[in-house]
């Protein structure tokens, strides 16, 4: 079976992992409070680099932009959030609101296939919504919070030593990743790039970017470890 120390690495970077979504979810599910600018602020962002470059790029970025936040800093924020992922401001002709549908349907609309696969897919994994969030289900934000769940799931797996389990959560999220996220987010990206002027929203779709490609690869690595035992399992 895995050892105590395997157990407790693959534990930290399950929790890790699922506070870094839930940090993503807020950074793109509307515009930060003043509480959750100054929380932020005196949080060690850079304990979640590493990895991967653009991460790390991304969070000093957001690091250095609230170093030197003042009173106005909060409209400034809201207003860059709203210009790209509200959609009050496009490049040309385009929009960077941050849904799988945008991006991947052929009309650029809202409710397309990739919404009714996502929305299908959450309900068979028992994940809903809370009242009020009224945005559809393949925002970024709710697939953040998506993958959150599933990290927890996990980790949860791990400490009741059901590793076969922890895997099936894992493969999960290696499967969402690949199907719902890394197809669009890129394009997402690159057009929102063009339209936020803060350093601070530079820097969240940088180590957004940067962290994706990171976790992929973490996952891959976390099933490997546990694949060891769960063959042994097997025989």
């Amino acid at each position: 079976m895995p050892t105590t120390e395997d157990c407790a690495s693959i534990l930290e970077a399950l929790l890790g992992r699922a506070d870094f979504y839930d940090t993503l979810a807020a950074l793109y599910f509307k515009p930060l409070t003043e509480e959750q600018i100054q929380a932020m602020a005196h949080e060690d962002l850079a304990s979640f680099a590493g990895g991967d470059p653009r991460l790390s790029e991304g969070l000093h970025d957001m690091d250095r932009a609230l170093m030197r936040r003042n009173t106005g800093t909060r409209q400034e924020l809201a207003v860059d959030f709203t210009s790209a992922f509200a959609g009050t401001s496009s490049w040309e002709g385009r929009y960077a609101v941050p849904y799988e549908s945008v991006f991947t349907s052929a009309e650029g609309l809202l409710f397309q296939d990739a919404y009714h696969e996502v929305h299908a897919l959450f309900g068979a994994q028992g994940v809903e919504r809370a009242p009020g969030y009224d945005y559809p289900d393949d925002h970024l934000s709710f697939m953040c919070g998506y993958l959150a769940i599933l990290s927890r799931r996990s980790a949860t797996a791990i400490e009741q030593g059901d590793y076969a389990e922890a895997d099936k959560w894992l493969s999960s999220s290696a499967s969402f990743i690949d199907a719902h996220i890394l197809p669009w987010f890129p394009d997402f990206q690159d057009l929102a790039l063009h339209i936020v002027k803060t350093r601070f929203y530079r820097g969240v779709l940088k180590a957004t970017a940067g962290f994706f490609d990171f976790d992929r690869e973490l996952i891959d690595e976390m099933r490997s470890a546990l694949s060891e035992y769960n063959d042994k399992e097997g025989e």
